[in-house]
């Protein structure tokens, strides 16, 4: 037995060792590791990303503190990274991993990643629906415009608006359109602007850029004010070829600041040509029904009760008369056959009557009861009755 003294170490020395040994190691203190992420786990109050580096043969953890405050992109599953870190061991697992304190998607900026996600992520919940988009006032008298004070995109919008409608009332909110502090500013300047209430559309947006110029406009409260704004919103964020989310919300995109103004303006050249052909159409189509009616005026005036009233009314004195006839004639008519019809029904009442006989020498014999005698049975002698004749009555007395 060798009679060298070994030294016995604990597991936590022994891990302790090992992690110094790695962290004086130049090569370990500063890698470029790329890979593919799997197990990505992100906690949301620290921002801490828990997620492994893997490639076809192998795998590494990988650790990424506050990592989720400092990328502009949100790490998935499956997404191909590069990660920029240190490779350490942590003495309580006795596991080495990577300590990433950079990350870039491999192949495609982050500021692309970052993007295209916001941009899936507010299309799903339908802030770029089209239903909801606002129409553009055709003449608005009144523009708000959000930008950078000092610089030219706002000097060209205020001179476009001036050349086309110089009826157009102006209200300017300065706003920071680059950094960190930019989106802030820009939605206080917006709802500021849509809650006075004095804007007809609102114009909001900057001069060409870098896309890192240009990301504050891609910020998700930014969208939101957007989409929430009541007044009609036009988004000019650079150039013609720069799409930002602020363009995707808005109720129009335009490709650059002075072609904002010019869609959110009418040309006042080309207004009042546009007045002067209607006032021409107006005058055209009064002068045609002028022409019209006069002519059914002409046409009524010939007529001959225009032209000789007094025969008018002798005609229709005639045909009055004429009619006054008929309905006398009628009448005359009418009331005969009613008196033929009285009459016929006179003769059958009289030829009903039976006191018509004793016009003909027949009496009736009535008792002291006043009723008619049928019967000689009803008389014997002595009885004393009454004749009614033709003319009268007489007493008589039964023998």
């Amino acid at each position: 037995m060798n009679n060298q003294t070994v030294r016995t170490l604990t597991v936590e020395q022994l891990n302790t060792y090992i992690k110094d040994y790695l962290g004086t190691s130049p090569l370990l203190s500063k890698v470029v590791v790329k890979g593919e992420m799997s197990n990505v786990r992100v906690y949301g109050g620290s921002g801490h990303i828990y997620f492994t580096l893997k490639d076809e043969n192998s795998a590494i953890p990988a650790t990424m503190f506050g990592g989720s405050s400092k990328l502009k992109f949100k790490p998935e599953n499956g997404m191909k990274v590069i990660c920029t870190g240190r490779v350490a061991v942590f003495v309580r697992d006795g596991q080495y991993r990577l300590y990433a304190e950079e990350m870039e998607p491999d192949g495609v900026g982050s500021l692309y990643i970052a993007f295209e996600q916001l941009k899936a992520k507010l299309q799903e919940k339908g802030l770029f629906a089209a239903e909801h988009k606002k129409k553009i006032p055709k003449i608005p008298f009144s523009v708000g415009i959000i930008t950078a004070p000092g610089g030219a995109a706002v000097q060209d919008m205020i001179n476009v608006t001036r050349r086309r409608f110089p009826a157009a009332q102006l209200y300017l909110y300065p706003s920071l359109v680059q950094g960190p502090s930019a989106p802030a500013q820009l939605i206080n300047a917006l709802k500021t602007l849509d809650a006075s209430g004095k804007c007809d559309v609102i114009i909001i947006g900057r001069g060409g850029g870098s896309a890192e110029d240009l990301w504050c406009f891609n910020d998700e409260g930014l969208a939101h004010a957007v989409y929430e704004c009541k007044t009609p919103i036009i988004s000019a964020v650079g150039h013609e070829t720069d799409f930002t989310i602020c363009d995707f919300v808005a109720d129009l995109r335009a490709p650059t600041p002075s072609a904002a103004a010019e869609l959110a303006v009418p040309d006042v050249k080309e207004l009042k040509k546009q007045f002067g052909n209607v006032e021409k159409r107006m005058l055209q189509n009064l002068s045609l029904k002028t022409n019209y009616l006069r002519q059914k005026l002409n046409t009524y005036s010939q007529r001959p009760v225009l032209q000789s009233p007094k025969s008018y009314f002798d005609d229709r004195r005639m045909a009055l008369a004429r009619e006054e006839e008929k309905l006398f004639s009628l009448v005359e008519t009418q009331i005969e056959r009613e008196r033929m019809k009285l009459f016929a029904k006179d003769e059958k009442l009289k030829s009903l009557n039976p006191l018509s006989v004793l016009g003909r020498g027949f009496s009736v014999a009535f008792g002291k009861d006043g009723k008619a005698i049928k019967s000689v049975s009803e008389l014997p002698s002595g009885t004393e009755f009454e004749l009614m004749l033709s003319d009268g009555k007489t007493s008589a007395v039964a023998k």
